[in-house]
């Protein structure tokens, strides 16, 4: 029996990467461990697109099915223009929830300048609760997006915001009354808006104008799973400053109460930039001009270093990502 929640890394590569046979040559980023878009030669233009599920969250799940893939687009250093959604529904959905499901992913389209383009809806009885499944697609100019096979030692390890956001924020949304136990009305609050952070289109698009090494928005295995898959794609080792990256005080008590790491909780709203040395103050001060918090969390190292962080004084082996911790809580 397989886990819940993503395929682990060797598994994907064995049953699903060597099953694809076929290539065409307008194809220019293919599928790949830490690859969440592809790019498609369109001529003067590339075509950037990435599709993803929101099945861990309910409240939330028109809003979040939004902001997910245009954040993969976003990664690229790319505008997203375009999303379509999938929506698979429980028998006994009804019209207000269906409603709600959308009027959160109008707000949340028209926020981003995103149209939905197209689509399906159906109730089904093979899922037990509402499942949707966005892609996004977005244009850039040929060779403009950014990729993360270009890291190289030396890159800064850069991440906005704050790690753990859209699981602490699902968390919140979704289990209040056992949180009701450990946090303030004010705490619950907080933790439940940090869902309006989960967009990191701001700062994708402005990372993108400055330069990368690449970009990974920190979905599933949290920020310790980008890092390590990252550099499996560029095939450099890391060294990541522990105690450097930013967490939130309602988060820390989330993640304490229903014991789950943070370091490995779904993230999206954090973005990891791979910023090359003479481009640091630069995108510093870019993120300071969009209004999005940046720190400096690591560098990149040689492979034979191998992919490390160091906690408390301690260095120790970051492992690949498995199961995301959220599926600790929501399996409750």
């Amino acid at each position: 029996m397989l886990k819940t929640g993503k395929l682990d890394s060797d598994l994907l590569e064995k049953i699903v990467f060597n099953n694809i046979k076929f290539r065409r040559p307008e194809v220019l980023t293919r599928p790949g461990i830490g690859e969440d878009c592809a790019v498609v030669d369109f001529g003067s233009y590339e075509c950037i697109m990435s599709t993803d599920p929101i099945t861990a969250a309910i409240s939330e799940i028109g809003r979040l099915s939004i902001h997910i893939s245009c954040n993969d687009i976003a990664s690229n250093g790319i505008q997203p223009l375009g999303i379509m959604l999938a929506v698979m529904l429980p028998e006994g959905t009804t019209e207000e929830e269906i409603e709600e499901m959308m009027r959160q992913a109008g707000e949340a389209s028209e926020e981003l300048g995103v149209e939905i383009i197209g689509g399906h809806t159906e109730i089904t009885p093979a899922v037990t609760k509402p499942v949707i499944v966005s892609t996004a697609v977005g244009r850039g100019e040929k060779w403009a997006s950014q990729h993360t096979e270009n890291m190289k030692p030396g890159d800064y390890i850069m991440m906005t915001k704050y790690a753990g956001l859209e699981g602490s924020g699902v968390i919140a949304c979704d289990f209040e009354e056992q949180l009701r136990e450990i946090l303030t009305r004010e705490e619950i609050e907080e933790a439940k808006g940090l869902l309006n952070q989960v967009s990191v289109v701001k700062e994708g698009v402005a990372a993108g104008k400055v330069g990368t090494h690449g970009m990974h928005d920190v979905t599933e295995g949290g920020v310790l799973g980008a890092v390590w898959e990252m550099c499996q794609v560029a095939g450099t080792g890391a060294c990541l400053q522990v105690d450097q990256i930013p967490l939130k005080p309602v988060t820390k008590k989330i993640c304490d109460y229903f014991d789950i790491d943070y370091l490995r909780l779904i993230s999206s709203g954090c973005m990891i930039i791979m910023t090359p040395p003479d481009k640091k103050e630069e995108m510093e001060a870019a993120m300071e001009k969009a209004g999005v918090k940046l720190s400096c969390i690591g560098v990149i190292k040689e492979a034979s270093e191998g992919i490390r962080m160091e906690i408390d004084g301690e260095s120790m082996e970051i492992a690949p990502p498995a199961s995301d911790e959220l599926y600790k809580v929501v399996g409750h």
